[in-house]
């Protein structure tokens, strides 16, 4: 399997100045008893194997909880790429989601909140712009996503406790993003 295959210019719809990406995986059925369960063993285009499953056999995460997961990671690789260039001084970063869906097929988010916690020495601007270039312009999880649901970003910063003074009280910055 190939992850990267690039489509030539020539075999791209004529009026779009695109260059497309193909991304394969492979879908395994898992070892089940017949007539029940729905485990699977997903294998993406680079190799990586996991699980999933449905509430049932709980042996994995469901789909729709790896779609949730995959935006989380997107944003949170964009996040943290721009603060280190924006040379910002994080020394953790947490994503907390949480998200809404509706009761009838397709359940498809309706609503997602993304919880940025970051640690360190960070202006709140900086993870304003940085939270806003993820939304708008790189995740592509969050595009997809965002088709269907509300996606909602705050951030809170957990400053550093000064190593030197020691009794100094850390407040930390809590901001919603609009």
């Amino acid at each position: 399997m190939k992850l990267d295959r690039r489509l030539p210019a020539e075999d791209v719809d004529e009026h779009l100045d695109l260059e497309l990406v193909l991304v394969d995986g492979l879908l395994l059925v898992g070892a089940m008893q017949q007539g029940t369960g729905r485990q699977f063993v997903a294998q993406s285009g680079t190799g990586h194997a996991f699980v999933m499953d449905d509430s049932a056999g709980h042996s994995g995460p469901k789909p729709v909880e790896f779609a949730l997961l995959a935006l989380g990671g997107c944003t949170a690789f964009d996040v943290i790429s721009i603060l280190r260039k924006m040379r910002q001084d994080v020394t953790g970063y947490e994503v907390e989601l949480s998200a809404e869906q509706r009761s009838e097929p397709p359940t498809v988010f309706t609503r997602v909140k993304i919880n940025h916690r970051l640690h360190g020495h960070i202006t709140p601007e900086a993870v304003k712009k940085a939270i806003h270039l993820s939304e708008s312009k790189y995740c592509s999880v969050g595009a997809m996503i965002g088709k269907t649901a509300q996606i909602e970003h705050t951030f809170e910063i957990q400053p550093e406790e000064k190593e030197k003074g020691g009794a100094d009280e850390v407040v930390p910055v809590r901001t919603r993003v609009a």
